[in-house]
């Protein structure tokens, strides 16, 4: 059997739950792996990659998409060579986390794609959405990396096809404790911007993971670090809360490890407004600016946020045994519509 997995470089999330699925995978099954976007910041250690431009969103310096940006940097006609590029017939089941080149190469072969993605939650009506809709965001979500059949995780089983949070490994083995600093994982704001911010809590030691910084260094109370695997567990491991951005995992993860929360979602990314929707609900604090009242939230949060865990985790390892499962039934029977949710 042979599988094509493709990830989504932009963000770590998509990587870190690869991390977790591609070793199971491969004891079982022979994997093809390929990585697009080009603002991606992490790698897949252990692993041959294919990478692929792909398409990626831009940021402005003050944590917003910038549209302009986006479209500047696309390229249509290297997109289309890159889809032209994979033959998905060489595959007996073709994966995509949220990964538009292996999507549509596959979307009308009869080798069955499936979408193994938060983002493919949102395929459900039933995944929270924030109050003002975007039919154009919508879309996206929708066609973006196209498969004929889903898997989503998210914070609660909104719908059957619907998995809580994989939690990684790294995460999984820690023992938290609870120290008195806070880690910061911003990655859409220039550090530069946060950092005047955050001396304005000289009581707390903020820990700022910052993907602009090349070097760890110190101004007064704001620790400023790379953005690293390793150095941002150990913060959040023995901090008191985390301020982030309403990425899914980094989220899911903070819930998981028994921490504070606060969110402030990215300006125009409509994932990203969902997830603060679901979290809202959920009682976890969220700020959709920095303004002149951020102090106040700020001092609010540290008084008086509760802890909301994280009820349920996924389990990978009956993951993966159901996509080999369904692997070997398309490739025994050949039959392009066998529904993966029904496979034994």
């Amino acid at each position: 059997m042979k599988i094509l997995y493709g990830i989504q470089g932009t963000g770590h999330g998509h990587i870190s739950r690869a991390r977790e699925i591609l070793p199971l995978l491969s004891e079982k099954t022979d994997v093809d792996v390929i990585i697009s976007g080009y603002n991606c910041h992490m790698k897949l250690d252990g692993a041959d990659v294919l990478q692929k431009r792909g398409l990626s969103l831009a940021y402005d310096s003050r944590g917003s998409v910038s549209y302009l940006k986006t479209a500047l940097q696309l390229k249509p006609i290297t997109f289309i060579q890159d889809v032209q590029s994979i033959n998905p017939t060489n595959y007996d089941l073709v994966i995509s986390d949220y990964e538009p080149v292996t999507a549509w190469a596959t979307l009308n072969s009869k080798t069955p794609g499936v979408a193994l993605s938060h983002q493919a939650s949102f395929l459900s009506k039933k995944s929270p959405r924030p109050n003002k809709r975007s039919f154009l965001a919508e879309q996206l979500l929708r066609n973006f990396a196209p498969c004929n059949q889903s898997i989503g995780f998210h914070f609660k089983r909104y719908d059957t096809f619907i998995l809580p949070p994989i939690i990684r490994r790294d995460v999984l083995n820690i023992e938290p404790t609870k120290g008195d600093h806070i880690t910061v994982y911003l990655p859409a704001f220039d550090h530069q911007l946060l950092i005047p911010i955050f001396h304005q809590f000289p009581e707390k030691e903020w820990h700022l993971f910052s993907p602009s910084c090349s070097e760890y260094f110190k101004d007064k109370n704001v620790h400023v670090n790379p953005v690293g695997n390793q150095s941002f567990l150990k913060s959040m491991k023995s901090g008191l809360g985390v301020v982030t951005s309403a990425g899914f995992e980094t989220c899911a993860e903070t819930m998981f490890l028994g921490k504070k929360l606060l969110t402030i979602p990215i300006k125009n990314q409509y994932e990203q407004l969902c997830n603060a929707a679901a979290l809202n609900k959920m009682g976890i604090h969220v700020v959709y600016k920095i303004d002149s009242s951020f102090r106040e939230k700020i001092s609010d949060w540290l008084k008086n946020a509760p802890i909301i865990p994280l009820n349920e985790v996924a389990d990978t390892e009956h993951l993966t045994d159901k996509l080999v499962r369904f692997t070997r039934r398309i490739k025994r029977f050949n039959t392009h519509g066998i529904n993966l949710h029904g496979a034994a």
